[in-house]
């Protein structure tokens, strides 16, 4: 079936660098347009799973994420179509960028960058500059920026950390000589302070109550600092979206009724894709959301588990003292696939507290941060793949197993990794530090629906 074309008004946030304050204006003006009575549908380009979470504070609705790796250039238009449209149409679409408008993947240009999503998804941008230190040259940057890539829109600029109303008089006029419209000005003491630690932002789901508040003080801010006329007009001047919604039935074939899958959910298992259980539940899965710092055993009847990723280092002492669940785990019979911290979860030890015990290993937080795109291959056959089969994924973590692998590995990395080998595939259980989005790799969820059953 041929859809019609969708009129979206959306923009993306961008910025030239890391730390210029996309997540705060993004988060701000998710949470002021949806004050205005707006249904408004959030999105992060790239892997990251922290970013949304404050996203879905905002906006009212699960945030998602829009990258090229993992999903594919095909897909990011209908997955975006599909999340504006999910739970309920959506007025505005807010796309935030990762790193600098350009950054790409190492060796690929802009592949996989801010930029590269706006030109796949038609979006007009609005660049966030950081103004410390800087005063005509900002114009002159700006310019810079906009002819090293024409198949982009810079439609407007946002002024960050200004330092006074001189030293925003002088930006302004310099950036009326390039002919980009600046829609709005925030002061140096304006900022809305979000607290970070080894991987960044502390997930909003960890500090609920804290978030609420921050969300709520960045949309005070960006009412008080922006034209929103302006942004909503920028946002209207997107073309409709011609690709059809993604649609997770298409995806995957129906192999089971309401089979029983149990998710990890709670403090220490926050990163998710929403994709994942929409697959799963497409693919014929009930979902069946558990803590396991706080619940004594598995929910009734699972016949398998998915363990996403998350900050298990910080809630070792919780997951440890909850023994019961440990050993449910520890004699569970079912498939089950865990990613980062999943692996760690799943280890004999973590920083020195027990844990499930699963996979031979230990884990410990290092000063080391490993992170970047992977392309992997299945070194055996599990619930989620094929032995052979190629998958596209990313890592970021701060912490080390010993071993890193087990005598089967979950993986095998092909690429700038060498061939190197990481995770652990036995026993029912296929667990990794590689983060894959299922989205990307439709397959997965059907397959593990199929071993459930």
């Amino acid at each position: 079936m041929v859809s019609p074309p969708l009129s979206l008004p959306r923009l993306v946030i961008a910025a030239p660098a890391s730390g210029a304050g996309k997540t705060m204006v993004a988060t701000g003006l998710l949470a002021a347009f949806r004050r205005q009575g707006l249904q408004v549908s959030c999105h992060k380009v790239g892997p990251d799973y922290i970013d949304p979470g404050y996203h879905a504070l905002a906006a009212g609705r699960v945030g998602r994420n829009l990258d090229a790796w993992l999903v594919g250039e095909d897909r990011i238009a209908p997955l975006l179509r599909h999340a504006a449209m999910t739970p309920r149409p959506a007025d505005i679409a807010v796309i935030e960028g990762v790193m600098g408008l350009h950054d790409g993947m190492v060796g690929r240009g802009d592949f996989a960058s801010t930029a590269h999503i706006a030109q796949l998804t038609g979006s007009p941008v609005l660049l966030v500059l950081d103004t410390t230190a800087q005063g005509r040259s900002a114009a002159a940057l700006v310019l810079g920026m906009q002819l090293f890539d024409k198949g982009i829109r810079i439609a407007g600029v946002i002024l960050n950390r200004v330092g006074s109303d001189r030293h925003e008089l002088l930006l302004r006029q310099a950036l009326a000589e390039v002919g980009v419209p600046v829609v709005g000005s925030i002061g140096r003491s304006a900022a809305v302070v979000t607290p970070s630690r080894h991987l960044g932002l502390i997930p909003a789901a960890e500090r609920h109550a804290e978030a609420q508040a921050t969300v709520a003080a960045l949309a005070d801010l960006i009412e008080a600092s922006l034209d929103l006329a302006a942004v909503r007009a920028i946002a209207e001047s997107a073309p409709p979206l011609t690709a059809p919604a993604w649609d997770p039935a298409d995806e995957v074939e129906r192999v089971g009724d309401g089979v029983p899958v149990a998710v990890a959910a709670g403090p220490a298992f926050t990163f998710s894709y929403a994709e994942t259980t929409e697959l799963l539940t497409a693919a014929g899965a009930l979902v069946l959301p558990f803590d396991p710092t706080r619940d004594a055993e598995l929910p009734s009847g699972s016949r398998g588990v998915v363990i996403g990723g998350g900050f298990p280092e910080v809630h070792a002492e919780a997951l440890s003292d909850n023994a019961g669940l440990r050993a449910d785990l520890a004699a569970f019979d079912g498939p089950i696939v865990a990613e980062c911290a999943g692996l760690l979860y799943l280890a004999a030890e973590l920083d020195g507290k027990p844990m499930v015990g699963r996979i031979q290993a230990r884990a410990q937080l290092t000063a080391k941060l490993t992170l970047g795109y992977r392309e992997a291959v299945a070194e055996a056959d599990s619930a989620v793949a094929r032995a052979g089969e190629r998958v596209h994924g990313h890592e970021f973590h701060r912490t080390v197993t010993d071993p890193e692998h087990g005598p089967v590995a979950a993986w095998r990395y092909a690429g700038d990794q060498g061939g190197r080998r990481q995770g652990f595939s036995a026993a029912g259980v296929h667990a990794s530090y590689l983060h894959t989005h299922w989205a990307g790799q439709p397959s997965a969820a059907q397959r593990f629906v199929e071993a459930c059953r």
